[in-house]
């Protein structure tokens, strides 16, 4: 386990870093196109957002979620990313709203640092950030 300090400067540094920030988006996409047809579905989508499990815990305490209010928060968040409304995520619409969120994420940090306790094996975002910032660093 590592722990790593970052701030908007970082996440933002990251998402401006193209290929690093395409190599990263596609990658992610890559695992979550189960069925590998080259967009995600509304299932795949919703897959990948119940492993992070954001919605069923409260500062790390297990919370109950009625089912339709997880699937009403889920339907959101696949609309969100289906841009073109065509009933599924194509991998420009999935790298778009995922910039987006990084960059909210970035504005909400500012210049405050936030620690992170991190696996070395995470594949996050903002891990990915971090060690991108790491290697500028000490290269």
């Amino acid at each position: 386990m590592g722990v790593v300090i970052i701030d908007g400067s970082t996440v933002r540094s990251f998402v401006n870093d193209e290929a690093q920030f395409q190599k990263s988006v596609d990658e992610a996409f890559a695992g979550l196109d189960v069925n590998k047809d080259g967009v995600l579905s509304r299932s795949e989508l919703r897959r990948a957002f119940e492993t992070l499990r954001l919605i069923e815990t409260h500062f790390g305490v297990d919370v109950a979620t009625p089912p339709e209010e997880l699937t009403k928060l889920y339907d959101s968040i696949f609309e969100k990313f289906d841009c073109d409304n065509s009933g599924t995520v194509d991998q420009m619409e999935f790298r778009n709203e995922l910039k987006n969120i990084l960059l909210a994420i970035a504005d909400g940090l500012g210049s405050n640092p936030i620690q992170m306790a991190l696996e070395d094996d995470d594949k996050s975002f903002l891990k990915k950030a971090a060690d991108l910032e790491a290697s500028k660093v000490s290269g």
